[in-house]
């Protein structure tokens, strides 16, 4: 006897913004909504969480105003619905009971590059992170051997796309979005 996978109900077809407020916890675990349509989300390696939560806890601790966490939706927009999911957010801190938290509350998103999410962390979200209005975008790529790589990039809010900044290996020293120092060997 097979069984065979048969996706819920509440995945087939678009989602409204009403319908996903009405969502478990567990149906909203591990999907991003894009263009109302749900994308189920494959889970990420120990390393790539590693990165994401070392990096949360670097944003976390020099930015005053500002809180970054890991593992939570921004609603990019209402209409169609579109929710991703960074791998590490960094918001202002004063709106940390505010559901959903959406762009203008915003200020950095980070991606961290996996296989099979290269194209989408590499072109979509960025284009859809930009057009959102958040103001600071950072990739960060795993190397095979060494340290991980960091691109960052800023919004150009008159064209709604990301100027290219620069790009780190070993040691990440910024002075925005906040003044920084990321030892990218140890993470």
């Amino acid at each position: 006897m097979t069984v065979e996978m048969v996706a819920p109900d509440w995945m087939h077809g678009l989602v409204t913004a009403e319908q996903y407020a009405t969502w478990t916890a567990e149906q909203c675990a591990g999907v991003e909504i894009v263009d109302g349509m749900v994308l189920v989300s494959p889970g990420a390696s120990k390393r790539h969480n590693r990165l994401a939560r070392l990096l949360a806890n670097a944003l976390d601790a020099a930015g005053s105003d500002w809180n970054a966490d890991t593992g939570f939706d921004v609603r990019l927009q209402d209409v169609p619905l579109n929710n991703r999911r960074p791998d590490v957010t960094v918001y202002r801190a004063e709106t940390i009971d505010v559901t959903p938290t959406r762009p203008e509350q915003v200020l950095l998103v980070v991606e961290v590059v996996s296989p099979g999410s290269e194209t989408t962390d590499r072109i979509v979200k960025t284009d859809q992170y930009a057009k959102a209005g958040i103001q600071f975008y950072w990739r960060v790529e795993q190397a095979a051997t060494g340290a991980p790589i960091l691109y960052t990039y800023v919004l150009d809010p008159a064209a709604r796309r990301y100027r290219d900044g620069e790009v780190f290996t070993g040691t990440a020293k910024l002075a925005a979005p906040f003044p920084i120092e990321i030892d990218l060997g140890q993470i």
